[in-house]
Protein backbone atom coordinates (compact mmCIF):
# COMPACT_ATOMS: atom_id res chain seq x y z
CA UNK A 1 0.00 0.00 0.00
CA UNK A 2 1.51 3.36 -0.89
CA UNK A 3 0.45 6.37 0.60
CA UNK A 4 -0.30 9.47 -2.16
CA UNK A 5 1.79 11.90 -3.17
CA UNK A 6 -0.64 14.58 -3.61
CA UNK A 7 -0.99 16.74 -0.74
CA UNK A 8 -4.81 17.66 -1.75
CA UNK A 9 -5.65 14.07 -1.70
CA UNK A 10 -3.85 13.50 1.76
CA UNK A 11 -5.42 16.52 3.54
CA UNK A 12 -9.31 15.34 2.38
CA UNK A 13 -8.50 11.74 3.35
CA UNK A 14 -7.87 12.49 7.01
CA UNK A 15 -10.57 15.39 6.83
CA UNK A 16 -12.84 11.95 5.80
CA UNK A 17 -11.06 10.11 8.50
CA UNK A 18 -11.75 12.68 11.19
CA UNK A 19 -15.39 13.32 10.22
CA UNK A 20 -16.30 9.34 10.42
CA UNK A 21 -14.49 9.71 13.59
CA UNK A 22 -16.97 12.88 15.25
CA UNK A 23 -20.16 10.93 13.75
CA UNK A 24 -19.12 7.33 14.85
CA UNK A 25 -17.86 8.21 18.27
CA UNK A 26 -19.25 11.71 18.92
CA UNK A 27 -16.39 13.43 19.91
CA UNK A 28 -15.66 17.40 20.29
CA UNK A 29 -13.16 18.53 17.56
CA UNK A 30 -13.48 22.01 16.74
CA UNK A 31 -15.65 22.81 13.86
CA UNK A 32 -12.93 25.31 12.50
CA UNK A 33 -10.22 22.83 12.56
CA UNK A 34 -12.29 20.68 9.78
CA UNK A 35 -13.42 23.59 8.26
CA UNK A 36 -9.86 24.75 7.91
CA UNK A 37 -8.98 21.42 6.79
CA UNK A 38 -11.55 20.96 4.13
CA UNK A 39 -10.44 23.91 2.86
CA UNK A 40 -7.09 23.34 2.36
CA UNK A 41 -7.63 19.95 0.36
CA UNK A 42 -10.24 21.75 -1.81
CA UNK A 43 -7.33 23.87 -2.92
CA UNK A 44 -4.47 21.98 -3.05
CA UNK A 45 -7.07 19.82 -5.29
CA UNK A 46 -7.41 22.71 -7.12
CA UNK A 47 -4.57 23.59 -7.90
CA UNK A 48 -3.22 19.91 -8.66
CA UNK A 49 -0.49 19.42 -5.67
Amino acid sequence: MTITRNIGMLLLAIYLILVGIIAIAGLAIPPVLTGVLALLAGIFILIGR
